[in-house]
């Protein structure tokens, strides 16, 4: 009996230290213990959109690992008129209503991007939509549908914090807000006109979401003579804000983009002044390398399958636009190695999505500190040095 109960202790003092010991490196967090062994428990019991929503809720809460890093001189960035910190961001489609921007950026991001946002709220497409093809390091988001809780809510939520925004970005922690258009809307123009109008004053640059694979015709709206008529009248709402400095806007583009749609969306940009290229958002492509059974799911794919089709994309551009148009890489980066590549290849920010649902909070942290060494062994003073490396044929 006495035996029992000492084996009995002891199971208790074991499973009571475990627990304090997870507790432990989940509070600071410890970047393998996220990726190997929490963030897959976890998604093996919540399901990819419940875990998504539960997310967003403890980050809007500030329940988020500590972050001793201390971004380094050589990862600041000063584009668009501002100042960014870090070049790592976190892309639209995570906080799609703007409920954990103050959070997000505790984590470590660089900047935060918002969205997309529609004018009037729509739920979006029916449910499951959203898929983790785990070996793959992916995931099918089928059908989200700009899920959005519109810009009367939204313009409430983020002018509540607009001083703290305004705090933020003398820090260098800019904030991207991205528009869309709603799904049963009759003119998308009117649809980006009316984010700009409600949402410009709040934000610190502007994204046009025309590359979304999951809302019907959208795509169609990257066709040259449909860009620039949608463009064209975007940057002259921007233009009537009343604001002290420029509003920047970019445009989000698809991978999926045949070389004259390139050539077409290089041109539009370039003619009318566009501030930036967001390259890419997710691709209706399905690499034969996939293993996952959902692999066969319709909808975007992101991820790791997506990183090279993105950069190549991020070098076309960066080629056709001559390197005169900023460009945001976005698309499988999941480590310092996969920013840098980015970088060298024409983007003077990136940004990430999966690898943080993937890896946990820690892996803003893990890709700053890699890239950090990366610039130091290629011989760069900082991350603008070594954008569009690759194209000047150095030696580094």
């Amino acid at each position: 009996m006495a035996g029992h109960l000492k084996l009995k202790d002891a199971v208790k003092v074991i499973g009571s230290g475990s627990l304090l010991f997870a507790s432990y490196l989940t509070a600071v967090g410890d970047e393998r213990f996220y990726a190997d062994q929490l963030m897959p428990s976890l998604q093996r019991i919540v399901g990819a959109e419940t875990a998504h929503v539960l997310a967003v809720k403890m980050i809007g809460l500030g329940l988020v690992p500590l972050n001793r890093y201390q971004d380094p001189a050589s990862l600041e960035v000063n584009v668009l008129g501002l100042k960014f910190k870090n070049p790592i961001g976190i892309a639209a489609g995570f906080d799609k209503h703007g409920e954990a921007v103050d959070g997000l950026y505790k984590v470590g991001f660089g900047f935060v991007e918002v969205g997309t946002i529609t004018p009037k709220p729509q739920e979006g497409n029916p449910k499951p939509r959203v898929f983790r093809l785990a070996p793959d390091h992916a995931i099918i988001n089928r059908r989200y549908g700009f899920n959005s809780c519109g810009l009367a809510e939204a313009e409430q939520r983020l002018g509540a914090r607009r001083d703290f925004q305004q705090e933020h970005r003398e820090a260098g922690l800019p904030l991207g807000i991205n528009l869309g258009k709603n799904k049963l809307s009759q003119d998308a123009g009117a649809d980006y006109l009316q984010g700009v109008r409600v949402l410009g004053p709040l934000a610190d640059y502007l994204v046009v979401n025309v590359s979304s694979p999951n809302t019907p015709g959208l795509r169609d709206l990257q066709g040259k003579a449909e860009l620039r008529r949608l463009l064209r009248t975007v940057l002259k709402e921007r233009d009537a804000l009343q604001r002290e400095r420029k509003l920047p806007v970019l445009v989000k583009i698809a991978p999926d983009l045949t070389p004259q749609d390139k050539r077409d969306i290089a041109d539009v940009v370039t003619e009318l002044g566009v501030d930036g290229l967001m390259v890419s958002n997710t691709t209706v492509s399905r690499p034969e390398t996939l293993q996952h059974s959902n692999k066969s799911e319709v909808g975007g794919l992101s991820g790791q399958p997506l990183k090279d089709l993105s950069t190549r994309t991020v070098r076309e551009m960066y080629n056709l636009t001559k390197g005169k148009v900023l460009i945001v890489g976005i698309g499988g980066v999941a480590s310092g190695q996969d920013a840098m590549d980015k970088i060298r290849a024409g983007a003077s920010l990136v940004q990430l999505y999966t690898a943080f649902t993937y890896q946990g909070p820690p892996v803003v942290t893990k890709i700053k500190r890699e890239l950090e060494q990366l610039l130091k062994e290629q011989g760069f003073s900082g991350v603008s040095e070594a954008v569009g490396a690759d194209h000047r044929g150095a030696d580094k």
